[in-house]
């Protein structure tokens, strides 16, 4: 990057004929803070609060049970997911929202196996902890002899999966680097060897282009809270290839997939298609804040939202080296752009206090154990003018070392 490019004047310079500079207005972002946690939890969009009024006030405040019909509440979690199918490239009757990212994986994952003799499933070592738990307890609990098979690099990844494999199970972004694996020749890959792949889109949906249609995907997964803007426990959304629905069978069987819900069988006979997939009675006031956050989602190009994604990335990377360099911070994302989501992570033996006191400054990060300062960089409303603020916070920081007070090294229980 140029160095004419990172001064103050220039970022406010580029923050100016930024097409999505519009989209910072629609949400609420407290003055002085400077945001970049929003691959955690997004912003609260200005339109959910008077929505859940509505939601809470008009619909069941006054319209009650009625608002199941006169409102749409049955409907809800297609209606959600056919919005959210636009956002990662897959047909509208291929996604659902549901229940959290947690209970959907065990759900596709479920299903994918019982369409499959193998009985390996590989994963990342450096997997998200709870996808990990969730295979872990779907083995001990529903496994018929499966074993989970992790793997600690992309190159040991391809190797192991073999013919004995029966589901890959993946994140696309990495919680921990913000590393992005290659999903069409990743999935291609697994299916040559017999293999199915679920995909977890929690550090990607809303955040870049996805094509699932196209990369041939067979499952996936993701969550509302991050970069859909849906709030904290936002309702997770489920994708299933269209060309698996009346093949698979879900384990948690609730009335809402039922194929007559209000029949009241005795026995489950499930929904056609992706609505099979449902299980109990759905938040509707959390599906109605997902909704909100969806919709303005759909107002924007996610190809300007990468290339800004990208743009802010590459300046905070090049900041940090110009100006903190000398305080060993060691780079753990990829250094190509191409390889990496929308956060940037640097490793530091003091990152928990320096995160605290950063955080004490007005410049919102998070940290994850063992050492790793995490930055996301949310192309809606963090502008190019945020980024040269929040290093130069990080700068003094470390020159005042204002880490090494006691009030930060004392460990919260979310950090």
């Amino acid at each position: 990057m140029p160095s004419h490019l990172l001064t103050q004047h220039a970022c406010k310079e580029l923050d100016a004929v930024d097409p999505l500079a519009p989209f910072r207005s629609q949400f609420e972002l407290p003055e002085h803070i400077i945001y970049l946690d929003g691959n955690s939890l997004g912003a609260l969009p200005k339109a959910t609060a008077p929505r859940i009024s509505q939601v809470v006030q008009q619909e069941w405040g006054r319209d009650l049970i009625s608002s199941w019909n006169k409102h749409g509440w049955w409907q809800a979690q297609q209606r959600v997911g056919r919005k959210i199918s636009r956002i990662i490239g897959a047909a509208d009757d291929e996604v659902l929202v549901a229940d959290s990212t947690s209970i959907n994986l065990f759900k596709v994952v479920a299903a994918a196996l019982d369409l499959h003799p193998g009985k390996i499933i590989v994963s990342e070592r450096a997997n998200f902890p709870t996808d990990l738990y969730m295979l872990e307890g779907l083995i001990r609990h529903l496994g018929r002899g499966h074993q989970l098979r992790l793997v600690d690099s992309s190159e040991e990844l391809r190797t192991a999966i073999d013919g004995d494999v029966a589901v890959v199970v993946l994140t696309h972004v990495s919680y921990r680097t913000g590393r992005m694996l290659h999903m069409a020749a990743i999935t291609a890959h697994a299916q040559a060897r017999g293999a199915m792949v679920v995909w977890d889109l929690a550090h990607s949906a809303g955040a870049m282009p996805l094509q699932l249609s196209s990369a041939g995907v067979d499952f996936a997964v993701g969550c509302g809270y991050k970069f859909l803007n849906g709030g904290p426990g936002a309702p997770a959304f489920l994708y299933v290839a269209k060309r698996l629905q009346d093949r698979v069978q879900q384990p948690l069987s609730g009335w809402f997939g039922h194929a007559r819900p209000f029949a009241f069988e005795p026995s489950f006979d499930a929904a056609p298609g992706i609505q099979r997939f449902q299980c109990g009675t759905p938040p509707i006031i959390s599906l109605a804040a997902l909704e909100v956050g969806v919709d303005l989602m759909l107002g924007v190009p996610l190809a300007h939202v990468r290339e800004k994604s990208v743009a802010l990335g590459c300046l905070f990377m090049r900041l940090v080296d110009l100006e903190c360099f000398e305080w060993g911070f060691q780079l753990a994302s990829p250094g190509d752009p191409a390889e990496r989501g929308s956060q940037i992570c640097f490793t530091h033996p003091e990152g928990y206090s320096i995160i605290q006191a950063l955080i004490r400054l007005g410049v919102v990060g998070d940290f994850r154990a063992p050492d790793i300062l995490r930055f996301g960089f949310a192309p809606l409303y963090v502008r190019h003018v945020d980024v040269w603020d929040a290093v130069q916070k990080l700068k003094l920081v470390m020159q005042e070392r204002l880490w090494d007070r006691a009030e930060y090294r004392r460990s919260a229980v979310v950090t």
